[in-house]
C-alpha cells in the first residue's frame, strides 16, 4: 500500500518512522510537499491514501473524485489559530474586513477563516486571501506585507512565545479541526484492508500519547524521506505539539460526515465552492 506522507500530517509523518507501522499492509510511504497535493497524487495512482485537514477532501469530491472516508482524528482546537502583528489596530476578527489574510488556501486555514468571519456577519469575500505557499508567512506579517496571518503547528506554538504578534481566535473556537484519512472510491481498497488502516492509525496514536518524547525525538531527528519541518523545530519544541493534540483516530461516522457536509456548505455560502455537494455517509460509501 502506498502510503502519502506531507509534513502537516503528523500522524502519518510518524507512522512512517514508528517501528512495524502498516506492517500488514506492506507500506510503501511517498512523501510529497503539502496536503492540497493530496487528491492529485490519488488520482493518478501515486498513493493509495493519505491524510490531511478536513478542506482537501472536500476539494476533490468537489471535483467528481469520489472521495471515500476512512478514518478521522479527534477534534484538534489547538492547531490553528489566526495572529496579527501585536502593534496592528486589529483587535478582533470583526476588524479584519478588507485586510490582507496570509493563508494556505484550499487547506483548513480556508474554513477558519470562513468560520470565524461569519461569526462577525462577514464572509470570505470581505478579506483578500494571500497565499502563503512555501513563502514565510511570519515574516509577510511582520514586515507588513499582510495584515493577518493562519498558522498551524509547529510555527504556531513558536508564535505563542513571541512577543512581535498578537493571537486573535484559536481554531477551537471556530471548527473541529479533525485530520481526515481517506482515499477515492476508485482505489478499491477492500473492506479488510480498511479496518486494517484505522487499527494502525489507532494503534500508532495510542503509542504517540504513551511516549510523546520519543515521537518528538523522531520528529526532530527529521523525516528521511525528506518531509521534515523546514523550520528546524528541537525536541522540546516538538514535544509541546504532541501533548497539545489528540492523537485518538475513529472509524469514519454519520457524525464526521456531518462536520464534512457543515463545512461544504459553509464554503459554499462564502462562494469558495461554485456549487453544493451532498457527501455520502459511511453505509453509502462503498
Amino acid at each position: 500500500m502506498k502510503i502519502g506522507v506531507h509534513p502537516n500530517n503528523l500522524h502519518l509523518r510518524l507512522a512512517r518512522l514508528w517501528p512495524g507501522a502498516f506492517a500488514d499492509l506492506q507500506p510503501i510511504f511517498v512523501s510529497y510537499a503539502e496536503g492540497r497535493d493530496t487528491a492529485a497524487l490519488l488520482e493518478s495512482g501515486d498513493i493509495d491514501l493519505g491524510g490531511t485537514g478536513s478542506t482537501p477532501p472536500i476539494e476533490a469530491d468537489t471535483r467528481g473524485l469520489g472521495v471515500e472516508y476512512i478514518a478521522a482524528s479527534a477534534p484538534r482546537p489547538a492547531n490553528g489559530a489566526i495572529f496579527v502583528r501585536r502593534d496592528s489596530s486589529i483587535g478582533s476578527v470583526a476588524e479584519l474586513k478588507g485586510r490582507r489574510i496570509s493563508l494556505i488556501d484550499g487547506s483548513f486555514h480556508t474554513y477558519l477563516l470562513a468560520r470565524s468571519l461569519e461569526g462577525e456577519g462577514l464572509s470570505l469575500p470581505d478579506v483578500e486571501r494571500v497565499e502563503s505557499g512555501a513563502r514565510d508567512a511570519l515574516a509577510d506579517l511582520l514586515e507588513g506585507r499582510v495584515d493577518a496571518w493562519v498558522a498551524m503547528s509547529p510555527r504556531l506554538e513558536k508564535a505563542l512565545e513571541r512577543d512581535d504578534v498578537r493571537l486573535i481566535v484559536r481554531c477551537g473556537a471556530a471548527i473541529p479541526n479533525r485530520s481526515l484519512f481517506w482515499t477515492l472510491e476508485r482505489n478499491g481498497l477492500s473492506a479488510e484492508e480498511t479496518r486494517a488502516i484505522v487499527s494502525e492509525l489507532s494503534r500508532i496514536g495510542s503509542e504517540i500519547a504513551a511516549d510523546p518524547r520519543a515521537a518528538a525525538r523522531l520528529l526532530a531527528s527529521g523525516d528521511r524521506g525528506g518531509s521534515g519541518d523546514r523550520g528546524g523545530t528541537d525536541i522540546d519544541a516538538w514535544e509541546k505539539v504532541v501533548r497539545s493534540r489528540d492523537f485518538t483516530v475513529f472509524p469514519i461516522d454519520d457524525e464526521i460526515i456531518a462536520e464534512q457536509q457543515e463545512e461544504a456548505d459553509t464554503l459554499l455560502r462564502h462562494g469558495h465552492f461554485a456549487k453544493p455537494i451532498v457527501l455520502k455517509r459511511p453505509e453509502t460509501t462503498r
